[in-house]
């Protein structure tokens, strides 16, 4: 019979119920969770300050143009008679160009996105680039495509009508600016329709044309619209393009451009804010809405 209660007790050492009270020391796996703790939570705050400080100096900008905005200013240079007529230009040939772009660019980035095009990647090629050209540039070539001296002009004559100095000509420059946004982004808006529902459809007895209006083109609306609001602000701002072949009618672009030229800085900043308040409001509604229409259709 062996007098060791244990063999840690055999052994000298004290146990369990023998420990004497008090607050125990803490282990080496719960020092190392507390430093990984708080190594967490200082990547955390350098990750937000950091974050903020981007997004502050992204919108810089825009404070800049408030900080030096006052009321006086704003209110005498909008009232003046026939201060907005360029907005009104602006906000009609915006609107042209919405429809143009919807109803020609459309069935372009759906085949783009679902293959029906022969060397897809020659397409896309062509829509980059043209993406990638400057806006100036993209207006001086236009001046060699529907000048009044190209077979494009010499038709647009017959047809008493020019695609230089004219509305037209400002629909025309500002589609140039802005369709390769909507075609890349309406691309990804049908690449995120499932095939399958459409297959589905289809079994049922549902036509192409069917299928597109009842299926792909509701799934598909919140990304549309998110890249008409895109290519509604860039139309709006369109200035490298406008500036050569459509100086008049003068859109808003154009007038900050004249004002700032014959008056000054400080009288351009109201028609700045002017551009911002109708230019942005779309894109953010567009984007609440396609951000709710994810996670609805995720979860």
């Amino acid at each position: 019979m062996s007098w060791a209660a244990s063999p840690a007790a055999a052994a000298g050492g004290a146990v369990r119920g023998d420990e004497p009270p008090g607050p125990r020391r803490p282990t080496g796996r719960g020092r190392f969770a507390g430093g990984s703790l708080r190594v967490r939570s200082v990547s955390a705050f350098v990750s937000v300050a950091g974050t903020g400080i981007i997004w502050v100096a992204l919108l810089g900008p825009v404070i800049a143009l408030l900080g030096h905005l006052s009321w006086h200013a704003i209110t005498t240079s909008l009232t003046a008679p026939g201060a907005l007529d360029p907005l009104v230009i602006s906000v009609e040939s915006g609107l042209v160009t919405l429809a143009v772009l919807f109803g020609v660019c459309t069935p372009l980035a759906w085949m783009l996105a679902r293959g029906k095009l022969p060397f897809p990647r020659v397409w896309e090629t062509g829509v980059l680039c043209s993406l990638l050209l400057p806006p100036l540039v993209i207006g001086l070539l236009l001046v060699f495509m529907v000048g009044p001296y190209t077979p494009i002009g010499s038709l647009l004559a017959d047809l008493h009508q020019s695609a230089t100095n004219t509305f037209l000509a400002l629909v025309i420059a500002e589609v140039y600016e802005s369709a390769p946004y909507y075609i890349l982004g309406a691309q990804s808006a049908f690449a995120s329709v499932e095939p399958r529902l459409e297959q589905q459809a289809g079994l049922l007895g549902d036509r192409p044309r069917r299928v597109f209006r009842r299926v792909t083109l509701p799934l598909a609306a919140p990304g549309l619209a998110m890249s008409l609001s895109i290519a509604w602000a860039r139309a709006m701002g369109a200035f490298g393009a406008v500036i050569i072949i459509a100086y008049n009618p003068m859109g808003i672009p154009l007038q900050i451009y004249t004002t700032l030229q014959e008056t000054g800085l400080a009288s351009a900043l109201p028609y700045a804010l002017v551009l911002l308040v109708v230019a942005l409001p779309l894109p953010l509604a567009a984007y609440i809405w396609s951000a709710r229409a994810g996670r609805r259709r995720r979860g």
